[in-house]
């Protein structure tokens, strides 16, 4: 694909070389003699690079730059000029510009330039498309009222420095949590880190947030930062807070009360500014009250608590996610991506979900692979590792003949919203989510086929 270039300067013949110049190189090329012109072009063709001249008639080239990015945010811009200087190099940079090329301007310099700013550009698109795409993974899909309202709390806390302590069952997506805190806070641009505190070893667990110098234990050939300097400036989230060993918790009290430490083995102390996010599916306070989690901590700690909702409490969302995974496990390996049949729907509608959302990407993940056709039929979700979502029951009421079709519907739609209550333990709200009706409506029918107790 060829790359278009715009040129925008007031002398004719520098228009003219460079336009052989290039054009002979591939580029298709456009020129203007002011700055108004070039813009309407930006605004007509898509254009990746802008040779830009500073001393025009009209108007001065350093303040026509910051309107061509306006326009055009990814463009790539080399400032030329008969009158260079350090000071307008230095300005036309901080301003936006990728280069500065003084005149008379050297063929093999303006080519070098112009494809090294064409690279950057590249690499700059591939790295927002893959920031993209990270984004994507951790987004927080649903619209239910306990998503929403975990949503709220988020945006209040976010733009603070507050900890925040995240509460939870396993896989309910404590890190999504985490991660919508830092990108709604003034520490967005900078670094995200995460250290699962269940996953390392104990006798490693230290060094790995605090770092280490070289020699300070068997194995440590040269010094490494750890996670704190690692997320100096930005966020650095503890998962599984719970696991921590009380001797590590001791200096990470010490890193959160004074904001210093110092790297295993190492005498230099080193001070840091890092908004420390926790999370765990444990019950913290019982642990204190056992002794295993020291309790300064736990409310150095507890300042603003957060509980994710377990899937079961937000069961609307579950078709919005299982489509979503559906998409994205398509996308990731190259194949269209499946349909879930009405049915179906139904069916993960009524599962309780004991793993939350882990389980039901690990079950879309599945079915992605190991359902052949294109749509995925209630038939497909008990076969796999005993999946145990509850059936359509099998048995009806009494349809006897005589009957009018008014008391077959009644008796049937009884049944059902009995089945539901039962298997919901008497919880309206969860039963008419798995009915599919309003909780205002199911709880006139229970009136009207006297299913209160």
């Amino acid at each position: 694909m060829s790359q278009n270039i715009l040129i925008i300067d007031d002398e004719r013949n520098i228009r003219r070389t460079l336009d052989m110049i290039l054009s002979g190189e591939g580029y298709q090329v456009f020129t203007c003699a002011s700055a108004q012109a070039g813009l309407g072009v930006l605004q007509k063709e898509r254009i990746h690079l802008v040779l830009l001249d500073i001393v025009m008639p009209e108007v001065n080239g350093l303040d026509v730059l910051p309107e061509l990015l306006k326009v055009r945010s990814d463009l790539a811009v080399i400032m030329i000029s008969g009158h260079g200087n350090v000071q307008n190099a230095v300005l036309a940079i901080k301003r936006g510009a990728y280069d500065f090329l003084e005149k008379p301007l050297d063929r093999d310099k303006v080519l070098l330039a112009i494809s090294r700013a064409l690279q950057t550009r590249k690499l700059a698109a591939e790295n927002r498309h893959l920031k993209q795409q990270i984004e994507g993974r951790y987004e927080m899909v649903g619209q239910s009222p306990a998503l929403s309202e975990i949503r709220n709390q988020i945006a209040r806390v976010a733009p603070t420095n507050g900890r925040v302590l995240i509460l939870g069952e396993s896989g309910t997506g404590k890190e999504l949590v985490a991660r919508a805190v830092h990108k709604m806070s003034h520490r967005a641009k900078n670094s995200f880190v995460k250290v699962n505190c269940a996953a390392i070893p104990e006798e490693l667990i230290e060094s790995e947030l605090f770092g280490s110098d070289r020699g300070a234990f068997t194995g440590a050939v040269k010094t490494r930062d750890g996670k704190f300097l690692q997320a100096d400036g930005g966020t650095l989230f503890l998962d599984e807070i719970g696991d921590m060993s009380l001797s590590v918790q001791a200096k990470v009290l010490r890193a959160l009360e004074q904001g210093e430490f110092e790297r295993v083995g190492g005498a230099k102390t080193f001070r840091v500014d890092v908004r420390v996010i926790a999370a765990t599916n444990k019950n913290l306070h019982a642990e204190v009250e056992q002794g295993k989690f020291r309790e300064d901590l736990y409310f150095r700690l507890n300042v603003v608590p957060l509980t994710a909702p377990p899937l079961r409490e937000r069961r609307e969302d579950i078709p919005e996610l299982a489509e979503h995974f559906l998409n994205a496990y398509a996308e990731e390996n190259g194949f269209l991506p499946k349909a879930l049949s009405a049915e179906a729907r139904d069916l993960l509608l009524q599962y309780d979900w004991p793993g939350n959302i882990r389980e039901l990407k690990n079950l879309v993940e599945r079915l992605s692979i190991m359902v052949s056709g294109d749509t995925i039929y209630p038939e497909d979700l008990p076969t796999l590792d005993g999946m145990s979502i509850p059936k359509q029951p099998d048995s009806f009421p009494d349809l006897g003949a005589g009957k009018t079709l008014r008391q077959v519907r009644e008796a049937v739609e009884r049944h059902y919203i009995a089945e539901a209550l039962e298997r919901h333990k008497g919880n309206v709200t969860r039963a008419s989510n798995a009915l599919g009706i309003e909780r205002t409506n199911l709880h006139k029918k229970i009136k009207q086929y006297d299913l209160e107790r």
